[in-house]
């Protein structure tokens, strides 16, 4: 009996501190720590608000007006500095600048097709202005035409997903800008769409530059094959396709001039002369 008292007495005597008491904790240091987190929470709410990551906009896009009227003076002002922020963008001089850019030719489909079909177009016509596809596409070519690049502005005036450009569209952009490189290797230069396979590879967000790359594959006889893909400027790749054109039995009967005119002639070379109609004399004839 006693030994247990003993024990209890001993173990007791342990437990107890024999050293200075804790000091009290300063009531302002809660304070600290909760002005702390909260500036670093209204810091990082902030920098999200300004630069949201791309996928925040994806679960939640920030609100955007419609589409304003082509012809508005507003319009008019942002299309000259979207076309600006195109002509220096540095994919672009820098392709212009590589060792073999002589191999290759520059132009700007739809730029000299006639109104009367313009206004029935869909992508030159009906999708045509700030907020959708504000610029002609600008297309640099091999000139023996196996590759092309070919840079579009997609607004947000055509997505599907509020903020994500419509799949449907892009495919649309891809057929047109394969289209192109196909059928300039047709014997006679007209050809329509017989397969196109698509693969959707990451979500495409609007308001940006994408680039649509393109290479032929095959011809033979009236049949071209060809492949692309769509990036951004970062290169990121976010669809895939190959498509096959084939050229009608009747495409003697069609008016080439007016495809060609669609997907944009060649740019005429600084050597050739500039006619009367074009805004310029000729040169002066040799005595």
């Amino acid at each position: 009996m006693s030994s247990n008292i003993l024990r209890r007495i001993l173990t007791n005597a342990r437990g107890v501190s024999t050293g200075p008491p804790p000091a009290a904790r300063s009531p302002y240091r809660y304070f600290r720590t909760l002005a702390l987190g909260g500036s670093v929470a209204v810091t990082g709410y902030a920098l999200g608000a300004v630069y949201p990551h791309p996928y925040i906009t994806f679960i939640s896009p920030r609100p955007a007006p419609a589409p304003p009227d082509p012809d508005s003076p507003q319009s008019i002002v942002y299309t000259a500095a979207l076309e600006q922020t195109l002509q220096t963008l540095p994919l672009l001089t820098s392709h212009r600048a590589q060792p073999d850019a002589h191999e290759w030719y520059e132009t700007r489909p739809y730029v000299h097709y006639p109104e009367q079909l313009r206004v029935n177009s869909l992508t030159a016509g009906a999708l045509r202005g700030p907020g959708k596809l504000a610029l002609p596409p600008l297309a640099r070519a091999r000139k023996d035409e196996s590759e092309a690049i070919v840079i579009v502005h997609v607004g947000r005036g055509v997505c599907g997903h509020d903020g994500i450009i419509h799949g449907g569209l892009l495919a649309t952009i891809l057929d047109e800008s394969l289209a192109r490189t196909a059928i300039t290797n047709l014997p006679e230069k007209i050809g329509v769409t017989a397969n196109l396979s698509i693969n959707y590879r990451a979500p495409t967000f609007a308001d940006q530059f994408i680039v649509v790359r393109i290479s032929l594959v095959d011809t033979s006889g009236r049949k071209s094959k060809v492949t692309g893909k769509v990036e951004d400027l970062k290169g990121n790749v976010l669809v895939e396709a190959h498509a096959t054109f084939v050229q009608p039995k009747y495409a003697h009967l069609l008016k080439s001039k007016a495809v060609q005119q669609m997907m944009g002639d060649p740019e005429p070379a600084k050597s050739t002369p500039v006619l009367l109609s074009e805004g310029m004399p000729p040169p002066p004839s040799k005595a």
